[in-house]
This record gives C-alpha cells, structure tokens and sequence, in this order.
C-alpha cells in the first residue's frame, strides 16, 4: 500500500510538519509521503506549543494524507490517528497502560510520552490534504526535573526498540486508518476507551482559578464532557482550559 510513498529522511529540520506543508503548497504532495527527522529546531506542539527534543532518540515523522472523511469529521480523524498509534504501541508492549489525554497526547503508564499535531488544508469546502506530525519518545534514558510526567519507551519497559521498524509499523497503520475508514461511531468508542482519566476527577485551570471535574466522554465536534462537582454537565473545547498533572 505504501510501497510508491517516498520517506524523507533529514537530519535536522525546523519542523517536519512545515516541510510537509511546504510540499502541499508546491503540488508535490504525495498519498504516504513521509518526512522523518533526527531533530528538529522548531518542532510544533499542539496550540503555538513547542515540542522539544534530544538529537536521534525520538521518533519524530510527518505523515501527507488524503483524509477520505467529511470535513465535518476533523476530530473523528484526530480520534482515529490516535487510536491507530495506541493500538501499535499497545501490541509493541503487552505490559504497557497506554491511554490517549484529550485530544492528541500519548500516555504510557500515566506519563507522556508522544504528541500528535494534525494540520489540516481546506480548499474551499474541499478537505484536500492532513498533515499527521508525530513525536514519539523512544530512547531516552531520563528527562531533566522540569519534566516530571514524561516517559520514553526505554524508561516504560527497559528495552531498546528499532527507530525504523517502529516507523514503519506506525506508518502503515497511520495510514491503513485513513484509506480504509472505519465508522465514527467505531472510532469514537474506541477513543473513548482509551481516554485518559475518564470517569476519574481531574483538575483544570485558567485565569481565574483552578478546579476538578469527573472526565466522561468525548464527542465527534472535539469537544470534552465532564461534570462538574454540583452533577451539572458541560462541554470543554480544546484549549478553553488548561489540563493540571500531578493532582
């Protein structure tokens, strides 16, 4: 399926999102057509974030696809990209707790280990390309003390695992997720099953103050249900509060 889609392999880049963008915006897209980066100087996190990372020890690869969903569907997608890459890491490692923290972060064993980034390019009412950027950390043995809840796959299992194998294992099913679609509802109930801290009280924050909910579900439009202490029901949109580790 993906034998015709080049990998671009570099070994640094400001970010491996940008340069797939760039290929877009140049019609030389391509169906599968990976870039892959030993580091990056300016990689990208989820809204303006940066993500860092340490030369050669994480998995670091932006995937150009067709979406082959209804524009309506952005998360539904996220949701899938997701769910693919739980999946693969999940059968890497029987031992593994992997769960997905609303809406794109990979967690093993309640720490981060990787970051999803999907840019999307609309023209007109057409969803013509995604861009799935993906930082997975791999083979660091520690992180600095300002980074208390994140994880690698050498520190969750002791083992090393192989960069490429572990590339083409996610390609593949990356993709497989995005030429052959399963149902919304399909996806999002696996989502869900995978949604980190549901039905458990998790605390958020914004410029007011700080406070907890019980996490329930989430929902095709992206947005996340909780419920507040007093039983009342509301919706949280992405960005609109700030998730709180550790409490």
């Amino acid at each position: 399926m993906l034998s015709d889609s080049p990998i671009i392999e570099v070994d640094s880049i400001d970010s491996t999102n940008n340069y797939a963008m760039q290929l877009i915006d140049a019609n030389k897209a391509q169906q599968g057509l990976t870039i892959v980066a030993q580091s990056q100087a300016a990689g990208k996190g989820q809204r303006g974030k940066v993500w860092t990372d340490t030369p050669s020890q994480s998995l670091l690869m932006s995937i150009i696809v067709v979406p082959g969903r209804p524009i309506q569907e952005q998360f539904v997608f996220n949701a899938a990209i997701a769910a693919a890459i739980a999946n693969v890491l999940q059968n890497l490692y029987k031992e593994w707790h992997i769960n997905v923290k609303w809406p794109n972060d990979i967690i093993i064993n309640d720490k981060k280990a990787g970051g999803i980034l999907i840019e999307n390019v609309l023209r007109g009412s057409k969803w013509t390309h995604a861009v799935v950027g993906f930082g997975l950390n791999v083979k660091q043995a520690q992180f600095p003390d300002s980074l208390p809840f994140a994880t690698s796959l050498k520190i969750a299992s002791g083992n090393d695992f192989n960069m490429t194998q572990l590339r083409d294992t996610l390609r593949e099913n990356i993709m497989l997720c995005t030429v052959c679609p399963p149902p919304a509802d399909k996806i999002m109930a696996r989502y869900n099953e995978l949604l980190y801290k549901r039905g458990q009280k998790q605390f958020f924050s914004n410029a007011t103050g700080k406070w907890d909910v019980t996490l329930l579900n989430a929902h095709t439009d992206g947005t996340l249900e909780v419920q507040l202490r007093d039983g009342t029901i509301v919706f949280y949109h992405h960005g609109q509060a700030t998730w709180e580790w550790g409490d």
